[in-house]
């Protein structure tokens, strides 16, 4: 390839760039490769993944070409000669079909196109025919598998891996070998689709840990585009520019952690430093800026080594490296909105402040894969019967919620789990069951259109929060339910309350679920404590509900299959309450999240008129008080800091005798 991809024009910049504003990248490049002669590599396929390969030959040719120094340019032939020797990418999954085939076309076209001269010539040419090789396997693979697997799975990683590394080697190879060309125009027709079906609201179904797997792959994508072609997609999508918010409101308060609705193998991987500086020099994001500098700075070492995603995000330098824009503005969230709705993940997420000892809740409820790909995925279906959804990640979540405070994870979703249930999750269970279709891994397959939850309407603001979820349609139609809605709102205190309105055609046992880190322990009949290292969470229950108990539940997963050793097995806390079998049913319950050696205990009251249902939670002089008219009419509060459909709050002194100050 005559011009180098990614480096035409910019290179002589680049190079002056790396002594002076660019030097914190150029050294995390050199740094990365620095350890690469310390990393044994095998003779033979391995079974595990071979992913690192890819980025581990990008970041030794880029640094390779930048410096000149020879010591790189043999580390780089070390690094090439495995992947060039093994007969297939991949062994236990998919062979030459899937992501190991994905991400090492993409590493090892980079290395070709950046430091293919300088290597020997027997090397370079094997190189270029084992791309071609692979890229031929790839797309072939590509043609026949539409409608079924990756191939048109708009809404899915591997979707994006395998048809960016393929773009990347047919815009590598294709002035040699004018067959890639139909590479890149397979890929530029797919992902021209997969762009037109993102969520406008920036929000991916997969949770934080595979947006942060796959959606770098995207940006991969437009930025060879970019550089290949001169077309500039990064302009024209909503989805990345409005990407980093859904991220960025998917951080616990810490920042460094994570809430972890979806598959989430960890609560720590979640920053891909690169990404953001892409996105921050395409959409000048200040804030996306400033949160790669803090991860760079605080959080990158201890993500490097406690993240369960692999390769991770030290292999990522070579795209810091590029990415990175100085000119970029850099600005924290503190003046942002301290709540925000995204419609179609059906996501509610607010918390008390951007400090990092908030509280924070998490609330969502939406079909699966989110509401557009839902509708997307089943005209497709219905117009060529393809397969296009593939929600695998997703869980059977709606209408659950996580909670943090005091930098404790208070109220849990399980994160990654093999065999997918209702019951792992702050749900409702009726009759014990949870949603039609669980149990399994991909609990949204060949579901029906009208399994489909949601967000019936989000009032935010003035540090108020209130959602309400409809997940009716989402249990068996034998057990003739009538009515799933919850009812959940987070004061500017950080409590929460949440009301469960339930109705079935006849009698039905009806389970509230709350998952805790350590047994809920018992304080009195309708109240309990959960510890959870630096904070505790006070639970109080406002309903006469007949049975409670606590039970352990053990979650098992394996994120990798390919290689079983990193099965995971979680171990989480069940709170069960239990109304008696009946009709209809209401759970209201008050959740208090407090410091560990905080001891005063929330005074805590409802009243309840008809479907008109008045909680006050009274602590040290102030009243919060929450009113919730179940059928979404207008509450009669006077003079409420917030009001919506179904909803008014306000907070005021408790000397004043209830009047709002």
């Amino acid at each position: 390839m005559t011009r180098p991809l990614l480096l035409a024009g910019h290179e002589e910049r680049l190079r002056d760039e790396s002594t002076g504003v660019r030097s914190p990248q150029f050294r995390r490049l050199l740094e990365e490769c620095e350890r690469y002669p310390g990393v044994s590599l095998p003779a033979e396929h391995p079974l595990a993944s071979i992913t690192y390969f890819g980025p581990g030959a990008a970041n030794l040719a880029l640094a390779y070409r930048m410096t000149g120094q020879e010591h790189y340019l043999t580390e780089l032939r070390r690094w090439l000669a495995p992947p060039l020797s093994f007969p297939h990418w991949g062994k236990a999954n998919m062979p030459d079909h899937d992501l190991d085939a994905g991400w090492l076309l993409h590493g090892l076209s980079l290395a070709y196109s950046w430091a293919g001269e300088a290597l020997p010539q027997d090397e370079r040419i094997a190189l270029r025919d084992k791309l071609l090789l692979q890229g031929r396997r790839l797309y072939e693979f590509a043609i026949e598998s539409e409608g079924g697997w990756w191939s048109s799975s708009y809404w899915q990683n591997h979707n994006w891996i395998c048809y960016a590394g393929l773009a990347t080697a047919g815009y590598v190879l294709r002035e040699e070998f004018p067959e890639a060309t139909a590479w890149t125009e397979r890929a530029k027709d797919n992902f021209e689709t997969v762009l037109s079906m993102l969520p406008e609201d920036g929000s991916n179904n997969e949770g934080v840990v595979y947006w942060r797997y796959g959606v770098p792959w995207l940006v991969s994508y437009l930025d060879v585009l970019k550089e290949a072609e001169g077309i500039d997609w990064f302009a024209t999508n909503d989805y990345l520019r409005e990407t980093f918010w859904y991220r960025l409101y998917q951080a616990a308060p810490d920042m460094e952690r994570i809430v972890d609705h979806g598959d989430c193998h960890d609560r720590r991987s979640g920053h891909p430093v690169a990404m953001y500086y892409k996105l921050a020099a395409e959409y000048r994001i200040p804030q996306a800026q400033w949160l790669a500098r803090k991860v760079a700075t605080e959080f990158f070492w201890r993500e490097a080594y406690e993240s369960d995603v692999r390769p991770g995000v030290r292999a990522e330098a070579y795209q810091e490296f590029l990415w990175f824009d100085p000119s970029a503005p850099s600005e924290g969230p503190e003046e942002l909105p301290t709540s925000r709705y995204f419609e179609d993940l059906g996501l509610v997420v607010g918390r008390t402040s951007w400090d990092e000892d908030a509280t924070m809740v998490s609330f969502k409820s939406s079909p699966g894969g989110g509401h557009k790909a839902w509708e997307t995925h089943h005209r497709i279906k219905q117009e060529k019967n393809w397969i296009t959804l593939n929600a695998g990640h997703h869980h059977p979540d709606a209408g659950s919620f996580v909670l943090i405070g005091h930098n404790a994870y208070l109220a849990l979703d399980e994160g990654y789990s093999s065999r997918k249930k209702t019951e792992h999750h702050n749900s409702i269970l009726v009759d014990g069951h949870g949603f039609v279709n669980e149990d399994r891994y991909h609990v949204f397959e060949n579901l029906g259109h009208e399994f489909s939850a949601r967000i019936t309407t989000a009032t935010l603001g003035g540090g108020w929060v209130h959602a309400v979820s409809d997940t009716t349609p989402m249990y068996d139609r034998s057990l003739g339910l009538k009515k799933v809605q919850r009812h959940l709102v987070m004061s500017p205190r950080g409590v929460v309350v949440v009301v469960d309105d339930l109705e079935a055609d006849a009698p039905r046992s009806w389970t509230m679920l709350l998952q805790t880190q350590n047994p809920a322990r018992e304080t009195t009949p309708s109240t309990w404590v959960a510890e959870a290292g630096r904070g505790n969470l006070k639970i109080t229950a406002l309903d006469d509900v007949a049975t409670s108990e606590v039970i352990r539940t053990a979650i098992h997963a394996n994120p990798t299959s390919s290689t079983p050793h990193l099965a995971i097995e979680k171990v989480q806390y069940t709170l069960k309450r239990t109304a008696e079998s009946t009709p209809s049913a209401r759970f209201v319950t008050v959740l208090e999240p407090t410091a560990w050696n905080d001891d005063d205990v929330a005074e805590v009251e409802a009243e309840t008129a008809g479907r008109v249902i008045t909680v006050k939670v009274m602590l040290r002089g102030t009243v919060e008080e929450i009113t919730i008219d179940l059928d979404g009419g207008s509450p009669d509060c006077a003079d409420p800091d917030l009001a919506g459909s179904g909803f008014a709050g306000r907070s005021f002194d408790s000397s004043l005798a209830g009047q709002p100050s």
